[in-house]
């Protein structure tokens, strides 16, 4: 069962980033990134603040561009990349059609203050998939019911606590229907009690199969849902591996005293 710490069969790539490199200025963020993704898999990256680690989301949805390198999306080039001695660049509307289906929740919720619960989730659906307003109705609500907010649709997010309003987040990027979804340290902003209701949530999508890439200091999630690790350090993968080898024997001095100072911590 996929999301449980079981090996996932090799096959084609939902995901690969080959060559990959980010950078702010002076500041090289990430130093050419070979990371791939298969189906179902639940991959978790961790590693020290400034390592990489949100840049790394943040290119994949094409929230930031990169600067060398390739980012594939079920073995096809995306956003930029090059044919031959050209440079191709995607259209806005390829990019927003592949955003669309790489789902992505942040630490900062974003959802829309002046919409009900249920408007929020509804509204990719509405005004991207120009769904019926019916049918996107009926996925939103089941969705909510997905993430245990039935009981809130016609509430505003000042109304909810942030892990409410984090599981808003979450029941709207899947109302998009997407075929992975990308979890930037999506409980690092809640307070301790409600940590356990959003990774709850997040176990419950691993168990379904969703392909994930989850940035995280939750040491206890990734031990029980991810199928590989993967530690960042100065813009580099310096190791990964499956959960139980990867916490029991990591071969980097590096991944050893991180792993020492968050599970301590």
């Amino acid at each position: 069962m996929v999301g449980l710490g079981v090996s996932v069969a090799r096959g084609p790539r939902v995901i690969r980033l080959q060559g990959v490199h980010k950078r702010f200025g002076r500041l090289h963020v990430l130093r050419g990134i070979d990371l791939e993704i298969a189906p179902g898999e639940v991959v978790v990256v961790i590693g020290p603040s400034g390592s990489g680690k949100s840049t790394l989301l943040r290119v994949i949805n094409h929230l930031e561009p990169i600067d060398a390198g390739t980012i594939y999306f079920h073995g096809k080039p995306i956003y930029a990349y090059r044919v031959g001695d050209r440079l191709v660049h995607d259209s806005e509307r390829a990019i927003r059609e592949i955003r669309a289906r790489i789902g992505m929740v942040s630490q900062r919720f974003n959802i829309f203050p002046h919409m009900s619960v249920l408007k929020n989730v509804m509204a990719g659906p509405l005004h991207v998939r120009r769904l019926p307003r019916a049918d996107a109705e009926v996925r939103a609500r089941a969705l909510l019911e997905r993430v245990g907010l039935t009981d809130k649709v016609h509430a505003f997010p000042a109304q909810l606590s942030g892990g409410q309003q984090q599981r808003v987040a979450i029941a709207r990027a899947l109302a998009m229907e997407p075929e992975a979804m990308l979890l930037d340290e999506i409980t690092s902003a809640l307070d301790p009690e409600l940590v356990g209701e959003v990774l709850r949530v997040m176990q419950g999508l691993a168990a379904d199969g969703m392909t994930m890439v989850v940035v995280t200091h939750e040491m206890g999630f990734a031990r029980e849902v991810a199928d590989r690790m993967v530690m960042m350090d100065a813009g580099e993968i310096i190791e990964e591996g499956a959960p139980e080898e990867f916490f029991s024997r990591p071969t980097q001095p590096r991944t050893q005293a991180f792993l020492q100072a968050v599970i301590r911590h």
